[in-house]
């Protein structure tokens, strides 16, 4: 491996490092089953999240979400078959015995400790309550499970842990002399949601822009014999100098940047204005359309400036994007108890919404709300040997049919599908894309290349044999030399 390649893959692996994330969902994984947790009967629902919405003198009020124990009856999913019931809170506090309150089909809210989970089930079921509410000590949830010599456990009431902070603001609307009710449903979330389209789409349709933006300035650099323009030029920049030549030419000196463009000077306001306000703004609502315009000019332009220079380079980098995907969402669980990847992508336990290196769009029509993502390096990677095939194919004048970019294209938007489908088959759980596109579209240009015998080139060279100017303008001279005899 040449000097120019080992540079390259040192780059685009530090590349991986920063912005290499699963697709997932940031929602929650609304079912969730634990081998940790056996099942046995009496004893053998999965564990679901469940709405909690509430009403305080009967005005709706705040909604709040915990997670359905591994006893009791199942929750409706359907919030119009779901019950408004009174809350009482119960006396003991714990409900480890009989509770004191008389209770008509009511919802009572204990306390966690002191005795077991079905114990305070069992008590509170024969107190004649329709369901139990328990407030964790904790602000995580906390799945609600039975011993293994447990015997007791004929429980046809609904069980829900609440974290802390839940289980507080319920208690001040119970001790302010209101009246509370409440509701309990687990909605299912849809098959597909439409933002996955979007986001397919958003994911394709950047690399089909980037490869060819790079592929245009890698002919141009062909045809004209010069070099392309020196420093980090944004996107927006890029663009506009196709139409203001003379402006995107014409440089200035400024102190501590040295010669600057025109259009530079004119666009740079606007962009770091966009930034600025987008990092002000980045908590609320339609904070996510300002990260993904961000994010996808960064992805463009980082494909304009880093190009893989053979097919070795792009399966190397590939290759070591495949196997870190899987060990942070996949093998990482075994060493930290959780997938780190996962995590670092939703935010958790940083009181943020998450690192801004992924792209995302709200999920329209799930009831649960949240995003789906999908990391940079789910995109950037492949589009770094989509981009090479485009290049290649315009440098050796390639039809789309017979050149390797469309074919790519392909493959990288089944292999991102497969990723989808595995999404919704998994419930939610954060899938490596990486473990999909790979094989998906390193395979297709692989196999393609060894079929029309372009493998070897493609290996080492990356480019097609092209003669000199020189060389071409002698075989034509020829040619014309011959045509006259």
């Amino acid at each position: 491996m040449d000097l120019q390649s080992l540079c390259t893959v040192i780059l685009v692996s530090a590349l991986i490092s920063l912005v290499c994330h699963p697709c997932s969902v940031t929602a929650g994984d609304i079912v969730h089953d634990d081998d940790s947790a056996p099942k046995k009967p009496g004893c053998e629902n999965d564990f679901v999240l469940v709405k909690v919405q509430t009403w305080v003198n009967g005005i709706e009020d705040a909604e709040f979400v915990g997670v359905g124990a591994r006893f009791g009856t199942t929750i409706v999913s359907k919030e119009k078959n779901a019950n408004h019931r009174r809350l009482i809170l119960s006396d003991p506090r714990d409900c480890c015995s009989f509770p004191k309150n008389k209770l008509d089909n009511d919802v009572i809210m204990v306390d966690r400790g002191n005795c077991k989970f079905t114990t305070k089930a069992n008590n509170a079921q024969a107190a004649n309550a329709s369901a139990l509410l328990i407030t964790n000590n904790q602000k995580e949830l906390y799945k609600m499970v039975c011993d293994p010599g447990e015997t007791d456990l004929d429980i046809h009431i609904p069980a829900v842990m609440l974290p802390q902070d839940a289980g507080i603001s319920l208690e001040k609307m119970l001790t302010s002399n209101s009246s509370v009710s409440v509701q309990l449903y687990s909605p299912k979330r849809p098959l597909v949601d439409i933002a996955e389209v979007f986001l397919w789409l958003m994911a394709v349709g950047t690399i089909l822009c980037a490869s060819y933006w790079s592929a245009w300035n890698a002919r141009e650099a062909a045809i004209e014999q010069e070099k392309l323009l020196k420093g980090l030029q944004t996107c927006l920049v890029a663009l506009l100098s196709r139409w203001f030549k003379h402006s995107g030419e014409s440089y200035i000196k400024v102190p501590f940047f040295g010669a600057v463009s025109y259009l530079t000077l004119a666009v740079s306001p606007f962009c770091i204005a966009f930034a600025i306000v987008w990092a002000i703004y980045r908590n609320v609502s339609y904070a996510w359309i300002g990260q993904d315009i961000l994010g996808i000019a960064l992805i463009i332009t980082v494909l304009q400036i880093v190009r893989v220079p053979n097919l070795k380079v792009g399966t190397v980098l590939l290759g070591c994007g495949f196997l870190y995907d899987i060990f942070w969402v996949f093998v990482s669980k075994k060493f930290f108890h959780e997938s780190v990847m996962i995590v670092v992508a939703r935010g958790d336990k940083s009181g943020e919404d998450g690192i801004p290196m992924l792209l995302k769009i709200p999920r329209m029509f799930d009831p649960w709300g949240g995003y789906s993502i999908i990391g940079f390096g789910d995109i950037l990677l492949p589009g770094l040997l989509v981009a090479f095939s485009l290049r290649y194919d315009w440098l050796a004048n390639k039809t789309l049919r017979a050149g390797y970019f469309m074919w790519a294209m392909i493959a990288y938007g089944l292999g991102l599908l497969v990723t989808y489908i595995a999404l919704n088959l998994m419930d939610g759980h954060g899938q490596p894309a990486l473990l999909y596109i790979v094989p998906f579209t390193l395979g297709t240009f692989l196999t393609l290349g060894r079929k029309r015998g372009d493998l070897g080139l493609l290996w080492t060279s990356g480019e097609a044999e092209r003669p000199c100017p020189h060389v071409r303008l002698e075989h034509q001279n020829i040619e014309e030399l011959s045509d006259e005899k």
